[in-house]
C-alpha cells in the first residue's frame, strides 16, 4: 500500500459548528476505507498525519487518544476478544456507506450544469418539458396549464371562455421502474499496480450505490460480485473490507455468476455494472485455472464475449466502467460492449461515481405517454 502525503486539506479545518470528533472522524473514515476496514492500520496512518500536520493541535484538550476513546464510547469500534484487536461495528459500516453516498453527490453537485442528474429522491414520476394531448386516466397534476390555456383561447372570446377536452395538454413523464442490478468489482492485482489505488474508489461507489438503493429504491435489488481468479458474491455489510489480492482477472466467471443471479430475480429490467481495469487474464477450464497475463489471450477473450452474448439473449445489459487508459484494453471493452449491445464508460477515478449514478438513474426510467 502506498500512501501519498500532501498539503493539508481545508476540508478538515475547524469550523464553529463542527466538533473535534466530527472533524477527525471524516479523515478517519477515509483512511478506514483505504485500509479495508482495518482499524489498527487506519489509526496508524491517522497518527502519522497528526504528527506531520498537527491536526488535533487546533483543538483544546483533544488528542488521537481522546478520539479513539470517543470512537469506543459512540459504538463505532469495539474490541474483538477472540482476535485481540479493535474492529469496526455495524454502525461504522453504515456510516461508511452514507459517507460514500454524500461524497459522490457532492462531486455531482460540482459538475457542469445539466451534465448529471442529482435529484435522486425516489419519486415515481418526473415531468418532462414535452407535452401531448390529455388521455383518459392521465394524472391532472401533470397538466400543462400554459399549453391548455393557449388552446382554449383559440376558440374563446372576451365574454366567454370555453374549455374543451381537446384543449387539455399534459406533460410527458419518466416513470421509475424496478430494476435488478448486479455490481461486479474487479479485485485483481492490477487494481493497485504502479501505486495507483483503483480499488478504493470502486468500493466507495459500491457502498454509495447500496446505500442509495436501500434508502430510496426499496423495490430494486442489488447483488454484488467480486472477482479475481474466481467470482464470488459479497454482502453489502462486507464492502468496507474488500481487498485486492494476488489474483488474475476471471471476467467470464464474473459475468456468468451475475447472469445466474439475475435469473433468480423476478424483474422485467435487469442489468450488470462492471468496474474493472479491463484485461481478462484467466478462465476456469476443466476445473483448473487457465491464465495468461501477457496481452489479450483470444482464448480467454472469446469466452468473455460468449458470456456477453448470453447476457444479451437474456435481455441483461452490461455497462462497463473502465478505469485504465491502455488503448488495447479499451479496444477490448468496446468489443465486449458490441457483443452485448451494452455501454462502456472510460472513466477516471475522480468521476467514476458520477458515471455510475447517472447511468443507474437513467436505466430505471422509461417514458410514459
Amino acid at each position: 500500500m502506498y500512501f501519498k502525503y500532501q498539503k493539508w486539506d481545508s476540508r478538515f479545518e475547524r469550523h464553529s459548528d463542527t466538533s473535534p470528533f466530527d472533524t477527525v472522524m471524516d479523515l478517519f473514515q477515509e483512511l478506514l476505507t483505504i485500509a479495508s476496514g482495518e482499524v489498527s492500520q487506519a489509526l496508524r496512518w491517522l497518527t502519522e498525519l497528526d504528527e506531520e500536520y498537527h491536526i488535533t493541535d487546533q483543538f483544546e484538550n483533544f488528542s488521537i487518544g481522546d478520539f479513539v476513546e470517543e470512537l469506543k464510547e459512540r459504538g463505532y469500534i469495539e474490541e474483538d476478544r477472540d482476535q485481540g484487536m479493535l474492529v469496526i461495528t455495524r454502525k461504522t459500516e453504515r456510516s461508511l456507506r452514507r459517507r460514500s453516498l454524500r461524497e459522490i453527490f457532492d462531486n455531482l453537485a460540482k459538475g457542469a450544469a445539466g451534465h448529471h442528474q442529482t435529484n435522486h429522491t425516489g419519486r415515481g414520476l418526473e415531468r418532462q418539458p414535452e407535452t401531448r394531448n390529455w388521455q383518459q386516466g392521465d394524472d391532472i397534476a401533470n397538466i400543462d396549464s400554459v399549453g391548455t390555456m393557449m388552446n382554449m383561447l383559440r376558440h374563446s372570446n372576451i365574454d366567454q371562455m370555453n374549455l374543451h377536452e381537446d384543449d387539455l395538454r399534459v406533460h410527458n413523464t419518466d416513470h421509475y421502474t424496478s430494476v435488478a442490478t448486479v455490481l461486479l468489482i474487479d479485485l485483481s492485482h492490477s487494481m493497485i499496480l504502479y501505486g495507483e489505488d483503483r480499488i478504493t474508489p470502486a468500493k466507495k461507489v459500491a457502498m454509495a450505490l447500496s446505500e442509495l438503493i436501500l434508502n430510496n429504491y426499496a423495490n430494486d435489488s442489488l447483488d454484488i460480485v467480486a472477482f479475481g481468479n474466481e467470482a464470488w458474491k459479497v454482502e453489502i455489510e462486507d464492502l468496507p473490507y474488500l481487498k485486492v489480492g494476488p489474483y488474475h482477472t476471471n471476467t467470464q466467471q464474473a459475468l456468468q455468476l451475475a447472469r445466474y443471479t439475475l435469473h433468480r430475480r423476478k424483474y422485467a429490467n435487469k442489468q450488470i455494472f462492471m468496474i474493472t481495469d479491463g484485461k481478462p487474464s484467466c478462465i476456469i477450464e476443466n476445473g483448473k485455472i487457465y491464465k495468461n497475463s501477457f496481452g489479450l489471450d483470444r482464448k480467454i477473450v472469446n469466452k468473455v464475449l460468449d458470456e456477453a452474448v448470453k447476457c444479451r439473449r437474456d435481455n441483461i445489459d452490461i455497462t462497463t466502467f473502465m478505469i485504465a487508459r491502455d488503448p488495447y484494453l479499451q479496444d477490448f471493452v468496446r468489443e465486449l460492449s458490441k457483443a452485448n449491445k451494452g455501454r462502456a464508460y472510460f472513466a477516471s477515478l475522480d468521476n467514476l461515481g458520477g458515471y455510475i449514478f447517472e447511468d443507474y438513474i437513467r436505466n430505471r426510467k422509461r417514458r410514459v405517454k
